[in-house]
Formats: C-alpha cells, sequence, structure tokens
C-alpha cells in the first residue's frame, strides 16, 4: 500500500477549478493503481467548508487542517505518507495573490521536506514571483522535488530562471483528463448554444474591489456588449450563463453563480446553467454546447477538452501559458487588449468556429500527449517507493 497526500487540491472548493484539478489528479493515480495492481491509498488535505466533498471514493480520505494554526497536525500526517503531491492549486505558486496564501503554500511544501518525503511538483503555473525571498524559497523548495513538472514554456521558463537545471516536464493541465459525460449530437435545425462564463471575481473588480488584475478594459461593460452582440446576432442563438465558482457563502467575491443570476434576470431570453455539485457536473454541461467563452480557466478547459470551440478571457498570463504552449492562439487579454479588440475577435472565432474545433482538437491531443509524461514519471516513483517499501 501505498500512502499519498495531495496538497494544494480542493475535495469541497467552491471553485470547480480546483475541483477538476483535484479529480483528475485521483484520476491519474487510480489510472497507475489499475496498470500496476498497486494499491494507493489517497489524503486530501483540505480546509474545513460549508459545501459537502465532492471527491469521494474507498481510497480516499479528506482531512481538514488549517494548517497555519495547526502545522505539526499536517507535519504528522506527511510523516505518515510516502509520497506528497502538490498542485498549488493550479495557479497559486505565486506571490500575486497575497502574503497569506504564500505563507500557507511555502509552509507546507517546507514541513514536507523536513519530513523528508518525496514532493511531487504536479503541472501547474509557476510564478511569477516578485519578491527576492519568494524566488529563494520557490527555487530551493522546486529543487528539492522528486518529480518536477509545469503546465506551459513560460512557467518552465521561470522555473529556470529561479535556478533549476534538473528535468522538468513540461505537460499540461491534468484538468484535460477530467471525466465527463459526452454530449448526445447536435440538432443542427435548432438554436445554436452558446455559453459565457461571467467571473464574479473580475465583476467585483478583484479581492481589493480596485481592479487588483490591472485589466485594461472595463469587464463589467465588456460582459454586457458581448452579451448584447450575440442575442443581435442573426444566427438563431440561444445564451447560457455558466458559472464555474458557485459560492456557499453569501455576498463571497468570488461567486459566480450570483454574477450570472443577476444577468440572466437582466437578459430573460437567455438560460441559466443549473447550480453545479461537481466539477464533472459542469464539465458535462459545457461539453452540450456549440461555442464558448470565459474568464474562468478551467471553465474553458472543461469545453477545450470536450470539443467545443472556446475564446479563453485572460487576466493573468496563465492563460496564454497554458494554451499557447499547445498552439492554441484563440485567448483574448482582458489586460492588453482592447474592448473592440475582444469584441472582435470573439465574434470572428464565433463565425469560424468550425475550423476553431478542428485546431483545437489537435491542441487538445498535444495536451493528452504531455501528460502521459506526467503520469509515467509519477508511476516510477510510487512504483520505486513500493519496492522500497517491500524490501525493508
Amino acid at each position: 500500500m501505498i500512502h499519498v497526500v495531495l496538497i494544494f487540491h480542493g475535495a469541497r472548493n467552491d471553485n470547480l477549478g480546483v475541483g477538476a484539478l483535484t479529480a483528475s489528479e485521483v484520476e491519474i493515480l487510480r489510472t497507475i493503481s489499475q496498470q500496476n495492481d498497486l494499491d494507493i491509498a489517497i489524503t486530501i488535505v483540505d480546509g474545513r467548508g460549508a459545501r459537502p466533498v465532492y471527491i469521494t471514493g474507498s481510497d480516499v480520505t479528506v482531512e481538514d487542517i488549517r494548517v497555519l494554526r495547526h502545522p505539526m497536525q499536517f507535519y504528522k500526517l506527511v510523516r505518515k505518507a510516502d509520497c506528497v503531491i502538490d498542485i498549488g492549486a493550479g495557479d497559486s505558486f505565486t506571490d500575486i495573490y497575497g502574503r497569506k496564501r504564500l505563507i500557507r503554500l511555502f509552509l507546507m511544501k517546507y514541513l514536507t521536506h523536513i519530513a523528508r518525503r518525496p514532493l511531487v511538483l504536479a503541472p501547474q503555473t509557476v510564478g511569477p514571483f516578485t519578491s527576492w525571498l519568494s524566488k529563494l524559497l520557490a527555487g530551493q523548495s522546486i529543487r528539492r522535488c522528486a518529480v518536477i513538472s509545469t503546465r506551459d514554456a513560460m512557467s518552465t521558463e521561470c522555473a529556470r530562471d529561479l535556478g533549476v537545471n534538473g528535468t522538468i516536464i513540461e505537460a499540461s493541465d491534468v484538468a484535460l483528463r477530467l471525466p465527463y459525460t459526452p454530449a448526445p449530437k447536435r440538432d443542427k435545425t435548432g438554436p445554436v448554444k452558446v455559453g459565457i462564463n461571467v467571473s464574479g471575481l473580475l465583476m467585483s473588480g478583484g479581492y481589493s474591489g480596485k481592479n487588483m488584475f490591472g485589466l485594461g478594459v472595463d469587464y463589467r461593460s465588456l460582459i454586457h456588449e458581448l452579451i448584447q452582440q450575440f442575442l443581435d446576432h442573426p444566427d438563431d442563438i440561444e445564451l447560457h450563463f455558466v458559472p464555474h465558482v458557485i459560492s456557499w457563502e453569501t455576498g463571497s467575491v468570488e461567486d459566480d453563480l450570483h454574477a450570472c443570476r443577476v444577468l440572466a434576470e437582466e437578459y430573460p431570453s437567455s438560460k441559466m446553467a443549473p447550480t453545479f455539485t461537481t466539477p464533472s457536473e459542469a464539465k458535462s454541461y459545457i461539453a452540450g454546447l456549440d461555442f464558448f467563452m470565459g474568464a474562468r480557466m478551467h471553465s474553458c478547459i472543461a469545453a477545450f477538452s470536450s470539443g467545443v470551440p472556446v475564446v479563453p478571457m485572460a487576466y493573468s498570463r496563465k492563460f496564454e501559458g497554458l494554451f499557447g504552449s499547445l498552439g492554441y492562439h484563440y485567448t483574448v487579454d482582458c489586460k492588453q487588449d482592447s474592448h473592440d479588440t475582444i469584441l472582435q475577435r470573439t465574434l470572428a472565432a464565433y463565425d469560424s468556429r468550425d475550423e476553431v474545433a478542428k485546431i483545437m482538437n489537435e491542441a487538445f491531443e498535444r495536451g493528452l500527449k504531455t501528460l502521459d509524461q506526467y503520469q509515467q514519471a509519477l508511476e516510477q516513483l510510487l512504483l520505486s517507493l513500493d519496492k522500497g517499501k517491500s524490501r525493508s
């Protein structure tokens, strides 16, 4: 039996993107287990929350540990493990989200190093880091990892700049492997189903409420004009609002659900997606659309990996890093592109969505191949750990 601890994953996270990463990581571990007849017990370290756990199974345990308050509780858990996998919530391995998140991230990494347990850096965005101390701690931690992987070329370059000279597996986002229920074939006589994910965080101006991500456009105004452009389009379009962060806490600045509901009331001819309870439910719904756009990256990954032409609406470099590394260049940049440019590029992608879908499917296959490299490296590590336990 190999005991694997997952950190900076989420078994009940309101952000279904973090949940998608976790469900996909568990799926990869289960595949390794089945292919090698290897028993793997998975423990997900999570914080307390009102939402019920949605990553479940006989091989999964969820431990609610507030690491900043109870670091020794986390240390004791890691000491009993054989391996720790850190996915950094996809994009949290950076210092742009504030001190508290960064301290928690480094604390978990370094307690794992102190416990002398192999740490796997799962595919994620690395950086940017703005302070010398963040750069020092990040570089030292990465160099101590048993497996080092990123999900895009920009992150690989950042790791190299931090002094990492060893092998780096440049994979892709593990959520490309998220299971879902494929949609039935589209009725071509019906309306064109266009989905839009509206970020509650960006509608609120970020955590600070003061355009903390430095957008070059008025996001709220942009969303309204995109909606109107599609509703006024000569095609018979059915517009769907699709939240991907669904908060169980009233008034959360992160909540997409509230933002989407407000818009659905303002545009009564539109459709409101269900209140998803799992990442796979969200992906299965998105898979039934004909075109998609969104500012939550994992809502876009759900479209991308289920065959739905998508225009990601970037607010950080992680978007172009991920999609650009796969040769998919339909991302619009809400920091650099003008309001009119974003509208034009989105509508152009819609008009040429058959061609976009072809390019997207080729990029998706590239992403799956790179993920195979990560799975193989993880498999080799787990098998070596199992072999070592058998000898002792």
